[in-house]
């Protein structure tokens, strides 16, 4: 079993940045792969971002070129920053990880392990 408590959600304005971080603990053999998904009211949660441990990373074509995850492996700690923020990208921001990796990381049915969500809030 693994724990994954996410932080550093807010509000900020749009062209605005964020950190988001997700502190892994446990059995952390399930963090193989990892992953930051979102959810907006009334939408399906969505894959962002996923790293792999050899550090490839998979990119949602909305935030290419704006978002970034990396994992400190030493920390067991997942990080996602957003910048340039968009009012779309106002949801709440999940981190999942799991023990195998999928040919669709992106895929949250892909993941077995949660987070609780940390809310981003993205002001016009």
């Amino acid at each position: 079993q693994v724990q994954l408590v996410e932080s550093g959600g807010g509000s900020v304005q749009a062209g605005g940045s964020l950190r988001l971080s997700c502190a892994a603990s446990g059995y952390t053999y399930s963090t193989i792969c990892m992953g930051w998904f979102r959810q907006a009211p009334g939408k399906e949660r969505e894959g962002v971002a996923a790293i792999e441990n050899d550090g490839s990373t998979t990119y949602a074509d909305s935030v290419k070129g704006r978002f970034t995850i990396s994992k400190d492996n030493a920390k067991n700690t997942l990080y996602l920053q957003m910048n340039n923020l968009k009012p779309e990208d106002t949801a709440m921001y999940y981190c999942a990880s799991d023990s195998m990796c999928s040919v669709q990381p992106l895929a949250p049915e892909m993941y077995n392990y949660w987070g609780q969500g940390t809310q981003v809030t993205v002001s016009s």
